[in-house]
């Protein structure tokens, strides 16, 4: 995997099909034309055929197994130690734990940082002697430097559709609240039940409307943010014997919603703000424009720094992390953190990784936001195998593997193939769209022998080829 060095030898690129006949009927009986199907099987070690091959030299939409590009790439060129940092300065003297100026809070792409890290961090600048802001809390994103057109082929966020979060440098619990809605034992008069709502991270000026009854089981919340207060609307019904529920939404642009949880969560640790959270356009630290003009010059106060780049990994591929991994694709532009990542950056970076694979970029393989949730995000089913191949002998495999979802066991595949042979014997990131059903990674069969796969469906009802797929893996745990 490391550029330049020397890989599995390559077997030659399968001419045709190459389907074993139990194969050929689960494709046949996948309920999708077997033009929509590509794949290819391989073992990972030598320079034996492929087991099994169908338009293996086709490009198909990858979903999320774009992930795995991005992965691969990003272990390559980041490295096993790389870490995210996110980072506090101080714009004036800090007396007697009282900062006479704004703490600055430089986002480095952490797309992992959650409100539990922040206020833990927070509780920890406290002990370092700082209890007291008398400036302001300023936010600085720019580490990423994005524009709309960056953003045209991946869909809008929405309140109610979370995964859909766009990249940012300062980003806080994927832009995600959790609303928590809790039955109590006391009754109100009329036999309304009263339930407890909660919000995590707290959201300093957003203010909670109940709107709950007792009489059933049935709960959610929406967001209002016209004027100047944002408000929660928390409505249904939630009896004594309802327990608990957990409401995910994304109520807020990123923006808005780091800076009201920045406040919250300052004031929750038990620090003091004389000002705001303020959102500026700034330079980086360092930039003779940085900070505005009045201001004393910035001195690091303390960093906060990401899991290794492997435990990132591996919560982006078990979880399908769309966030997450946009925020790794960004991360590989040469330049950055010493200057903001760009995606264009981040793509000529990428090409040239997967030159030195021996692949052609946007022919063999072509992403754009290296999450998947792009159409443009192709791949053909032989390209993918073959960086599969050549990951298995790299110093990095071990990380990787260790990535993936296990069948019947975790992640995305926690619940498939629970039962048969597959379960437990194959490691593979799953890919979903409406149009795109997909599969890449190892299974080992019961010879003892590792094959790399890649399958992958684009149709209208590619749904309707999921058991197909599970078949397939079933099939080669049994028989390669």
């Amino acid at each position: 995997m490391a550029c330049g060095a020397a890989s599995v030898d390559a077997a030659e690129p399968a001419d045709g099909t190459r389907l074993p006949p139990p194969v050929r009927e689960l494709i046949d009986g996948a309920g999708v034309p077997s033009r929509h199907v590509g794949l290819m099987v391989q073992a990972v070690e030598g320079r034996s055929q492929p087991l099994a091959a169908l338009n293996a030299e086709t490009s198909f939409q990858l979903a999320s197994t774009a992930k795995v590009v991005t992965s691969l790439a990003a272990l390559d060129l980041l490295g096993p130690q790389y870490r995210w940092r996110t980072s506090a300065y101080l714009t004036g003297p800090l007396n007697e734990g009282r900062l006479l100026g704004d703490l600055v809070i430089v986002g480095g792409g952490n797309a992992q940082l959650r409100s539990a890290d922040l206020q833990e961090w927070f509780e920890r600048m406290r002990e370092a002697g700082l209890r007291e802001v008398w400036g302001d809390i300023v936010l600085d994103r720019l580490a990423f430097s994005l524009s709309a057109r960056d953003h045209a082929s991946t869909p809008e966020p929405t309140p109610s559709r979370p995964h859909h979060a766009r990249p940012d440098a300062f980003t806080l619990d994927e832009g995600v609240l959790r609303v928590t809605v809790r039955s109590t034992a006391s009754r109100l008069a009329r036999g309304v039940t009263p339930a407890e709502v909660s919000l995590w991270p707290p959201l300093a000026g957003v203010s909670v409307v109940k709107a709950l009854g007792g009489r059933g089981c049935s709960v959610w919340a929406t967001s209002n943010v016209d004027g100047q207060q944002p408000r929660l609307m928390v409505r249904g019904q939630w009896g004594p014997g309802c327990g608990e529920r957990e409401l995910l939404l994304s109520p807020l642009s990123q923006a808005e919603f780091s800076a009201r949880a920045v406040e919250g969560l300052w004031r929750a640790s038990g620090g003091r703000l004389k000002g705001r959270v303020l959102d500026r356009n700034r330079a980086r630290p360092g930039d003779d424009a940085w900070p505005s003009a009045g201001r004393a010059a910035p001195r690091l106060f303390m960093v906060h720094q990401s899991e290794p780049l492997p435990a990132v990994i591996r919560d982006i591929n078990k979880s399908s992390d769309n966030l997450g991994a946009r925020h790794l694709m960004l991360s590989l532009d040469g330049g950055f953190p010493d200057r903001a990542a760009t995606l264009a950056g981040a793509r000529a970076r990428l090409e040239t990784w997967l030159r030195h694979q021996g692949l052609t970029p946007g022919d063999d393989i072509a992403l754009d936001t290296g999450s998947g949730l792009s159409h443009d995000e192709r791949g053909k089913p032989r390209a993918l195998v073959q960086l599969l191949r050549q990951a298995w002998v790299s110093q990095q495999a071990r990380a990787f593997v260790d990535s993936l979802p296990v069948a019947g066991i975790d992640g995305t595949l926690a619940h498939r193939m629970t039962s048969g042979a597959a379960r437990g014997m194959a490691f593979l990131k799953t890919g979903t769209l409406l149009d795109t059903r997909a599969l890449a990674g190892y299974v080992r069969g019961y010879s003892g022998r590792t094959y790399a796969v890649a399958a992958l469906v684009n149709h209208p009802q590619a749904q309707r080829a999921t058991p197909a797929l599970d078949a397939l893996i079933e099939w080669l745990v049994r028989n390669g």
